[in-house]
């Protein structure tokens, strides 16, 4: 008990640096994607940024690859942190593989976001038992096995039916926007309930029960964040970077998704 009490300071600490660190990192990448956006934006969505550059000779899989297509500006963020490399690497993978890069990274980023969304926890229950890697698991498996690959195969139809245009101020944006937080966003927040609540094992009456005293506020909830994110990302992200884009948000939102769905769990455990 003795030694149980002189290390439980320390573990507090240690999940609050964890969580410090994983969102410092997220919102580097965060900036990192939303620098690049930006200085694609101005120039516009032209029909030779649809074009892959001879001088590659690459054939692209999926979208084209307008990142870097477009002018190298002097110096970026990027190259100013050291990891201009790093990102034509990441990059060049997204354009040879899409969906495999995009499922990777999303199961990466939602199982930092659960992490996260741990660390947060033990700081307020004195009780926690550490790291729940079945929990950490399951949204992992979920970012790389659905959430990544429906937000890929989304887009891919949204543009086709609706082709980005030059202007990122149309309507074709604000029908877009409509359309991705009116009509996906609720389809796929009962995906979301689903799918993680049968990797918990819990039941389709549970299941159902948990939609009916969570599924209003957490809409609310995504509406607060995603209609301005979804705003940003379809106006100003260039295709190919959309469901990075989306993942970052995601990181923060899939915190806030951690732990609404397993606040249940949490209460249950208190009252047994």
């Amino acid at each position: 008990p003795n030694i149980a009490g002189q290390f439980q300071p320390r573990m507090r600490m240690t999940g609050r640096t964890r969580t410090a660190t994983l969102l410092l990192v997220l919102l580097v990448l965060v900036g990192a994607c939303t620098r690049e956006c930006a200085a694609f934006a101005p120039a516009g969505l032209r029909p030779e940024d649809l074009q892959v550059r001879p001088q590659k000779k690459r054939q692209a899989s999926g979208y084209p690859h307008p990142i870097l297509q477009r002018s190298r500006q002097p110096t970026t963020s990027l190259e100013f942190a050291g990891l201009e490399g790093a990102w034509e690497s990441y990059l060049d993978a997204l354009e040879a593989d899409p969906l495999l890069v995009k499922s990777v990274t999303a199961g990466v980023i939602l199982g930092a976001a659960d992490l996260a969304g741990q660390a947060i926890q033990s700081t307020n229950d004195e009780d926690s038992g550490g790291v729940d890697i079945a929990r950490f698991a399951r949204f992992a498996f979920f970012g790389f096995i659905l959430q990544a690959p429906w937000n890929h195969a989304y887009y891919l139809l949204l543009d086709g039916a609706l082709p980005p245009t030059e202007d990122p101020f149309t309507a074709t944006t604000g029908v877009k926007v409509l359309i991705d937080q009116f009509v996906q966003a609720p389809i796929f927040t009962v995906i979301i309930f689903a799918f993680l609540g049968f990797l918990e094992g819990k039941t389709s009456e549970e299941i159902k029960q948990q939609l009916d005293d969570d599924y209003k506020d957490t809409m609310i909830a995504n509406w607060k964040l995603w209609v301005p994110a979804t705003a940003v990302n379809i106006a100003f992200c260039p295709p190919i970077l959309r469901v990075l884009f989306l993942n970052c948000v995601f990181f923060f939102w899939s915190i806030f998704l951690s732990l609404k769905l397993n606040k249940a769990e949490d209460v249950t455990g208190s009252e047994e």
